[in-house]
């Protein structure tokens, strides 16, 4: 027997935490270097055309999906299509993917905590070093802030959607905006800060090429939090008479909107600490930049607002980033947890004890796997390349199964689930949505050229991590 369904209090506080889900460590720093290096203002042309023209499609979907169901992703494609057996493997493959996610990305978070804590102990200029990241991912340190950073998650957790994600969201995103604009306008004071400024907003379409265009509608799909079953799970606690379409649009803009100020943060901070610097030789890598590049710019405002208010900048952005991971984490580990409750009946602690327990193993394994365990460091081989067991979980669940759950949400919903149902759970809470171009758009769309889009970035993308090669190169 299931447990009772919890539900968001309010809209305000279901697209605060759907919005947490999908701000994370990528908006505040592989976006702006991704949109700078693949033709700035074109670039986020394209990005926002994929967002609200593919992205926000699936996002109503999964969210109806999970309204309609009141399940979590196993049982909402159980319900929804009869109790097919074959419908079920796409659940699994909802459940699966966040919780394994959840595995590297706690690591990473726990790096940035870390982090956090060695500005508030003054070692900004320790920082700069590669030397030292080096060291700090090997360190027992690591362990304990495993520890503290997951009694915080679970603490969250353990509170319930309205008491614990609920409110979480609506203290700490409204937070993460107001210090992240603080940080944007003092950046913009500083000298040489309209160079990024320039590379970041003035369009160059001359850089717009097939992989660009591939990489932005990765960078969209992923950033919405798309295919982890979050959507589907957070759908079902939303309330009959809420707007799906008008609430993942909200949730759609706050996104993009965070995104796009991070860019006027990030870009004008390189800038400022070199101005003849190239951003093509920017890392893609979101720790590179994070751990290795920007401790040297924010150290490097100490010539201006001394070292102290170096330091108070650099803990501004790491507690922004640290925010920004929380909220990840908190609707991540949810999926899980739902569907414990959903399928098993357990009760919310004990669903999160259980989760808690494998996760920990894993992320423990995780974190060994950048040379504390050899056999962890050096698990496969990939593409002709070795490849650690944090590489492997990142590669196989986070670039590569996501677009494959949204291919398969898509064929889903309008296939197996039919138009109809989609329509009438869509126009639930919202009348207007009916008889729309909008509603004309979504059930066109996910019926034709999206699937076909997601399956080819899928392809793609096992081409790409998998064999060295990709479609372009097939042709």
């Amino acid at each position: 027997m299931s447990a009772p369904r919890e539900h968001f209090g309010s809209r305000i506080g279901f697209i605060l935490a759907a919005a947490g889900s999908a701000v994370g460590i990528g908006n505040l720093v592989s976006f702006p270097v991704a949109a700078t290096k693949s033709g700035g203002g074109a670039f986020l042309l394209v990005y926002a055309l994929f967002v609200f023209l593919i992205c926000l499609p699936v996002m109503m979907a999964e969210l109806a999906l999970g309204r309609k169901s009141d399940k979590d992703p196993v049982g909402a494609y159980r319900q929804l299509s009869g109790g097919s057996r074959l419908w079920r493997i796409p659940g699994w493959m909802a459940l699966i993917t966040p919780f394994m996610i959840a595995v590297f990305y706690m690591v990473v978070t726990v790096w940035v905590l870390g982090y956090l804590v060695e500005i508030f102990k003054g070692n900004l200029t320790g920082l700069t070093t590669e030397a030292y990241f080096g060291a700090f991912i090997n360190s027992n340190a690591v362990f304990v802030y495993l520890i503290a950073l997951m009694i915080i998650i679970n603490g969250v957790l353990a509170m319930g959607v309205k008491d614990g994600i609920e409110r979480a969201a609506k203290t700490l995103m409204p937070i993460l905006f107001v210090m992240l604009l603080i940080l944007v306008l003092f950046v913009l004071t500083r000298e040489n800060a309209v160079l990024g400024l320039k590379y970041y907003l003035i369009p160059d379409f001359a850089k717009i090429s097939p992989e660009v265009v591939s990489k932005a509608m990765a960078q969209a799909f992923f950033s919405l939090s798309l295919g982890m079953g979050i959507m589907i799970t957070y759908g079902s606690y939303m309330k009959k008479r809420d707007s799906i379409p008008g609430s993942a649009k909200a949730v759609a803009l706050t996104d993009t909107l965070v995104a796009f100020t991070a860019g006027l943060l990030i870009l004008p901070s390189i800038f400022h600490f070199n101005p003849q610097i190239d951003p093509a030789t920017l890392s893609d890598s979101s720790a590179g930049m994070i751990f290795l590049f920007l401790p040297k710019i924010f150290l490097s405002l100490q010539d201006s607002i001394g070292y102290i208010g170096a330091s108070i900048v650099a803990a501004t952005f790491f507690f922004l980033v640290l925010v920004a991971a929380l909220t990840s984490l908190v609707s991540i580990i949810e999926v899980p947890v739902a569907t414990l409750r959903d399928e098993r009946g357990m009760s919310r602690k004990k669903a999160i004890y259980a989760i808690a327990a494998v996760q920990l193993v894993l992320a423990i394994a995780c974190a060994m796997s950048f040379g504390m365990s050899g056999p962890l460091t050096e698990l496969i081989s990939i593409g002709g390349a070795n490849k650690s067991f944090f590489d492997l979980v990142e590669i196989l669940f986070y670039d590569t199964i996501l677009p494959l759950n949204g291919f398969l949400v898509c064929i889903f919903v309008i296939y197996k689930w039919k138009k109809a149902n989609l329509d009438r759970e869509l126009q639930e809470g919202d009348s207007s949505f009916a008889g729309s171009l909008s509603q004309k758009y979504v059930n066109f769309a996910l019926g034709t050229f999206i699937p076909a889009i997601l399956l080819l970035v899928f392809i793609n993308t096992v081409l790409l991590k998998f064999f060295n090669t990709s479609l372009l190169n097939l042709i």
